[in-house]
């Protein structure tokens, strides 16, 4: 006689000797999603390291970026007033959500579902984060340029990133980054992460680093902007000359001409735009540097994170957009209207600030400091030449 079936325990419709599922995410919750760069950290002992680093009172109020299942959000919550989770991913708001749900603590925490880079936040003290990499740069400079930034960020990235931050003239990872963002903070690196501390695991190591905002009389009283335009155009080849990137590429001092012209209208300023006769022009095509091979710290290879990743956001002039997608040089274009006499104008003011003004003309970008770059900042603003 055959045996009857018999239903399994708990409702169960397979054998506990089959082999578990190859689809890893049969067995989870839900899915983690690349396009979030949802790395979850599953270590405790992380998570409180990370929030020990940010010296929080019992009065703060913090910012969470990307709370994922709210490992970090219950560790914030015991020493903090408050805690503003900002989120994506419904799904994860609702983890998070779920964490504190019918405790004391859920009065303490407010979730914000969006973009973060997007989102008008409200005020804070620190900010703390296991930070998605493809927002990486722009949660950065969010952060550093609000009207009153938190006290201490901590913030978690990718290693290469981190060290990016850090890193110090003559560094192979000195570049753009590195001098913007220490120009408005002080920044530490406090922690090396391995990536088997995460579910699932990254392709690479992460590191906890420390940002401070300088903040009243230490806060520098320069337009973002206007640094930030110099300072593209220096790093876009961090290993060439300063006259080489200046004056060795038609396109900059096109853009250069075209800011000058808008600084000359808005001051009511004359502009001499009258044509350079044939033989009148003695200035020779600059083409010096033009073999140095890519960088670490080139502007252009670090363009995904860098950068805002939507195209549409990216606010790098248009001339080194066409460089990126071209992946290499910057195209030298023959000019095909005459040259005027502004233009002629525009290349003696960039060699006298090169030269005679700041001395910086055969020095690298790699190898020049904060001092460096406000010289030569200051040295073009005096020329009438802007950046914003």
């Amino acid at each position: 006689m055959g045996k009857a079936k018999t239903s399994k325990r708990g409702g169960a419709n397979s054998s506990p000797y089959e082999r578990p599922s190859k689809h890893p995410a049969a067995n989870n919750v839900f899915k983690f999603s690349k396009d979030f760069g949802q790395h979850i950290l599953k270590n405790p002992g992380i998570a409180e390291a990370i929030v020990s680093k940010a010296n929080l009172k019992p009065t703060d109020t913090v910012l969470e970026v990307g709370p994922g299942t709210g490992n970090l959000t219950v560790k914030i919550l015991e020493q903090a007033r408050k805690v503003i989770a900002v989120e994506m991913d419904p799904r994860m708001a609702a983890e998070t959500t779920k964490r504190v749900q019918g405790k004391p603590e859920q009065k303490r925490l407010e979730v914000l579902l969006g973009d973060v880079i997007k989102t008008t936040l409200p005020q804070f003290d620190v900010c703390i984060s296991n930070t998605p990499y493809q927002i990486s740069s722009p949660l950065v400079f969010k952060l550093l340029s609000l009207p009153n930034p938190p006290r201490t960020c901590v913030l978690m990235f990718q290693r290469e990133f981190a060290m990016r931050l850090t890193a110090r003239p003559n560094d192979p990872l000195y570049c753009r980054l590195s001098v913007n963002a220490q120009f408005w903070a002080r920044i530490t690196h406090i922690l090396k992460v391995g990536r088997n501390n995460f579910r699932p695991p990254p392709q690479v190591d992460s590191s906890v680093v420390r940002i401070e905002p300088k903040l009243g009389s230490e806060r520098p009283n320069i337009s973002f902007e206007e640094w930030d335009g110099m300072l593209r155009v220096c790093f876009n080849r961090r290993n060439k000359t300063l006259r080489a990137s200046w004056l060795g590429v038609k396109e900059v001092l096109s853009m250069l001409e075209r800011n000058y012209r808008l600084w000359c209208a808005t001051n009511d300023i004359p502009v001499d735009d009258s044509i350079i006769e044939e033989g009148e022009d003695n200035t020779n095509e600059m083409e010096v540097d033009e073999n140095v091979a890519p960088g670490a710290g080139d502007e252009e290879e670090w363009g995904g994170i860098m950068d805002v990743d939507n195209a549409a956001d990216d606010d790098t002039p248009s001339f080194f957009q066409a460089l990126k997608t071209a992946g290499g040089e910057v195209p030298k274009t023959q000019s095909k209207r005459k040259k005027t006499r502004v233009a002629l104008l525009i290349r003696e003011k960039v060699r006298k600030v090169l030269e005679d003004v700041t001395e910086l003309a055969d020095k690298r970008s790699g190898k020049c400091d904060e001092n460096d770059f406000l010289r030569l900042l200051a040295a073009f603003n005096a020329e009438g030449i802007h950046f914003s």
